[in-house]
């Protein structure tokens, strides 16, 4: 399995072009983050978490020359707002693309992406093929994929487990059911917004907290604000099974 973090940064804060802190000023890349996505090859898939508004530069930048099947966390618009890129896909591999969601993000996207969904389309849009997931095992050509169910704030959220890899992000709850169902992963991939408490997204403490109960091999902080801090200073606070995520990292597992 290979696994790129194409984005692993965040809307949430004062945008960077008002922003004068030292994060936003930093020279290092590591400090410069697009907004949170995952793309996974596993088993001849290729399969993309999320298609936040960065998605085309993501795509472009990392070379992703194909592409299976979305899955989505969530309706907000940093994880979809990129949906309609899809179409470049559909062209070069002359198919539908397949969209893996709970109830609530298809019928956001219908609404975002209406044209995608209508009757009659004009030619060029969007061609997808939405799948309505629950908090249960669920298929992509024969792989197995967990969902694993939280709370941002209070808008239930999906991770997802594939095999030893598993992915959280935009979370501020998971119940010590849905803990189970990560342990054992080699990898976790869990969201760290800032240090200070927030409303609806973990902080560095309660992320830390959840990768000791879990106990991967490994862990990656993803979905940081600029007011986590840099990530030269962070890393050096964080145990040695724990690392912050940064844009165009892959892992091999």
């Amino acid at each position: 399995m290979q696994v790129t973090f194409l984005g692993t940064g965040t809307s949430q804060g004062v945008p960077v072009i008002a922003c004068d802190c030292d994060v936003c000023k930093s020279l290092d890349f590591r400090d410069k983050r697009l907004r949170t996505s995952v793309h996974i090859e596993v088993d001849g898939l290729s399969l993309v978490i999320d298609t936040g508004t960065d998605f085309r530069q993501q795509v472009l930048s990392n070379h992703i020359t194909k592409l299976d099947a979305v899955l989505y966390t969530h309706e907000h618009k940093d994880h979809t707002g990129g949906m309609d890129e899809i179409r470049s896909f559909n062209w070069a591999q002359k198919k539908d693309m397949p969209l893996y969601a709970r109830r609530q993000v298809i019928d956001q996207l219908k609404r975002e992406f209406h044209y995608a969904f209508a009757e009659i389309k004009y030619p060029g849009v969007p061609e997808v093929i939405p799948f309505e997931i629950s908090n249960h095992v669920f298929e992509v050509e024969g792989l197995q994929i967990t969902p694993i169910e939280g709370l941002h704030h209070k808008l239930p959220v999906f991770g997802f487990r594939i095999k030893d890899f598993s992915y959280i992000t935009d979370m501020n709850f998971i119940s010590d059911v849905e803990i189970e169902k990560l342990k054992g992963s080699k990898v976790l991939v869990v969201n760290a917004l800032q240090k200070t408490e927030h409303l609806s997204h973990f902080t560095l403490q309660e992320a830390l907290e959840l990768i000791e109960k879990v106990n991967p091999e490994t862990a990656y902080l993803t979905h940081l604000s600029h007011k986590m801090g840099k990530h030269a200073l962070v890393s050096k606070e964080l145990p040695s099974n724990v690392k912050i995520a940064v844009d165009s990292q892959q892992l091999f597992l």
